[in-house]
């Protein structure tokens, strides 16, 4: 009888440290998101999450020290947690807490802050995803809008101060690209506030607020746009030519910058979400992986039956107007019917799929000039849209036709939206779970999903398969070319030829993926190591599942738990082998 009560006392005690360890993580979780939501309003709105509408958030030095003080105890209070009291579910969740605490804590440490700019993005950019986020339904919604548009100004004017600090302790984005960078500045200065793409809401007002009112806040808006908002970008865009393009450095290469190299391989540790990658063995990789690819194109090359050599077949591709659009509305109409013919041959290959539906977008056009071929852009599911496929249609003219397929494959399905979709619905998981993107897990998922589609049966020739090899060559090149320049001293000329002599992109596009690599350094190593990861695992499914293998069990059981690092990938797909061959 002693030993029964014993016993249960100590089930009984067990059961209450778990309670604990569970509710104190939980509790932990949600202090951070509702902070992450007050703190960053803009990645609120995005998240479907409404009340911080009317604000824009506060990026001075003294915000960003404060917000590193509240990160770092995030994390020892998460560290006094027992993970061994933690049910499975927790412990991945806790796992994933703390990449994102040790990365934001990493990173912190290198002032980012300095320079809040990129190649094609950047926070003079943001607010127009934020306004597509925006809800416009009630009166109260345009009222907040207005108050957010009011508050602007500060915002612009604190990431001014924040680049004049880059500027003095030689932080800056390198002088060399920066000339590529400004037009994205000069769309923001538009001299008719009602040509704004802030004023777009204002343009189609709810009929259930009556005229009188549409008139008011027509009115409200333009004069908030005439009188702060377009002379807030004038002001910025008067900094970029008067102040920060004369004395931006000289360098190129991340390495080169103050601390340079710790915070290379810091980032290369963020992108790749593997502790233990580093440049060297990332360019060899990258080098083998041009070296394959290239003799995959030859033997398409021979398929469509062109007589000359790769330079010439890359001419013939760049110069031929038959694989070009005649305009922007046919490339836009080509996206589109491709990828709804991805869309029906979806249930053969996964077995859930998303119920957010997705549309396909221009790139907006005040940003489409520097921009990339493509995006994806999401939304919450409260959200009065879907998510969206972006395809650039500036200078349709050099966007060849046969890229799109591996476009949508990768951007639309079964690509980023069918995984950030799915990853919305996961059951009662921590809201930043739902929001958690890391690279080398998204992107490498979407370009996983471009050779997917060979097996889908949606590349119609030997072009189209030709413009999904381009893009795998695209995305190998990245890895020599991101670690050529920030490691090993390569010239942005070296680059653009490296890259221009490897794939059938347009030279245009060229230009512009070298100078993101340049400006947002790491972060294009994502795709291929994450792409590679997963094809590893598969085949590695396939060889111990042998008949068991089901490729819809398979594709679920990667993007079951949303993003993860891709460590935890692993353990993820050993766990998903192991049940299989239990059932079987």
């Amino acid at each position: 009888m002693f030993r029964i009560v014993l016993f249960c006392t100590f089930l009984f005690s067990t059961q209450l440290t778990l309670a604990s360890e569970t509710v104190a993580l939980h509790a932990l979780f949600e202090e951070y998101w509702a902070n992450e939501m007050e703190e960053n309003p803009f990645s609120a709105t995005k998240s479907g999450i409404f009340e911080f509408n009317d604000r824009v958030p506060s990026v001075s030095p003294a915000d960003q020290e404060r917000r590193l003080i509240e990160v770092s105890s995030y994390l020892d209070r998460l560290d006094a947690i027992d993970s061994a009291d933690l049910s499975g579910e927790d412990q991945l969740n806790a796992e994933l807490f703390a990449f994102i605490l040790k990365h934001k804590v990493a990173l912190a440490a290198f002032d980012e802050w300095r320079m809040p700019f990129l190649a094609d993005s950047g926070f003079h950019t943001d607010f127009s995803y934020v306004v597509s986020a925006t809800p416009f339904r009630v009166e109260n919604d345009y009222l907040d809008y207005l108050k957010r548009l009011q508050a602007l100004p500060v915002f612009i004017d604190q990431n001014i101060q924040n680049m004049r600090r880059g500027l003095a302790d030689g932080f800056t984005q390198p002088s060399e690209i920066l000339p590529f960078i400004l037009p994205s500045f000069e769309a923001q200065v538009i001299a008719d506030s009602t040509d704004h793409p802030y004023y777009a809401p204002f343009k189609a007002i709810p009929a259930a607020i009556d005229s009188d009112r549409k008139k008011q806040l027509k009115k409200q808006a333009q004069a908030v746009l005439s009188d702060s908002v377009i002379p807030a970008y004038a002001r910025l865009l008067a900094f970029m030519r008067d102040e920060y393009v004369p004395n931006a450095r000289d360098t190129l290469g991340a390495s080169e910058l103050p601390e340079g190299k710790a915070r290379y391989e810091a980032l290369i540790r963020y992108f790749t979400t593997l502790d233990d990658a580093n440049a060297d063995d990332i360019h060899q990789l990258g080098l083998r992986e041009v070296s394959r690819i290239r003799e995959e194109m030859d033997v398409v090359i021979r398929d469509t039956g062109f007589a000359g050599n790769f330079a010439e077949f890359i001419a013939y591709l760049r110069n031929d107007k038959q694989f070009y659009a005649a305009s922007p509305q046919q490339l836009l109409d080509r996206a589109a019917w491709i990828a709804k013919d991805i869309d029906g041959r979806l249930p053969a290959f996964f077995g859930k799929l998303p119920r957010q539906p997705y549309s396909v977008e221009p790139v907006p056009a005040e940003i489409a000039a520097n921009y990339t071929n493509a995006r994806y852009v999401g939304a919450s599911l409260d959200a009065d849209r879907g998510g969206q496929f972006w395809v650039n249609t500036y200078r349709h003219e050099i966007r060849p036709l046969y890229q799109l397929t591996a476009m949508a494959l990768h951007e639309a399905v079964p690509g980023h939206h069918l995984q950030a979709a799915l990853a919305l619905e996961i059951d009662a998981a921590p809201m930043f779970r739902t929001n958690f993107y890391p690279h080398a897990f998204g992107e490498g998922w979407g370009l996983y999903a471009e050779k997917l589609g060979v097996e889908m049966g949606v590349y119609q020739n030997a072009y189209d398969q030709f413009g999904r090899l381009t893009w795998e060559m695209w995305r190998a090149c990245r890895l020599v070319i991101d670690t050529g320049i920030h490691v090993k001293g390569w010239s942005r000329q070296e680059a653009i030829d490296y890259l221009a002599s490897n794939t059938a992109l347009a030279l245009h596009n060229v230009q512009t993926e070298v100078d993101r690599y340049i400006a947002w350094p790491g972060q294009a190593l994502a795709y291929k190591m994450g792409e590679l990861t997963i094809w590893e695992l598969r085949e590695k499914a396939e060889r111990e599942l042998g008949e068991s293998f089901d490729i819809r069990e398979f594709h679920d059981a990667v993007v079951a738990r949303g993003g993860l690092p891709l460590e935890l990938l692993r353990l993820e797909i050993d766990d998903y082998i192991t049940i299989t061959k239990s059932k079987k």
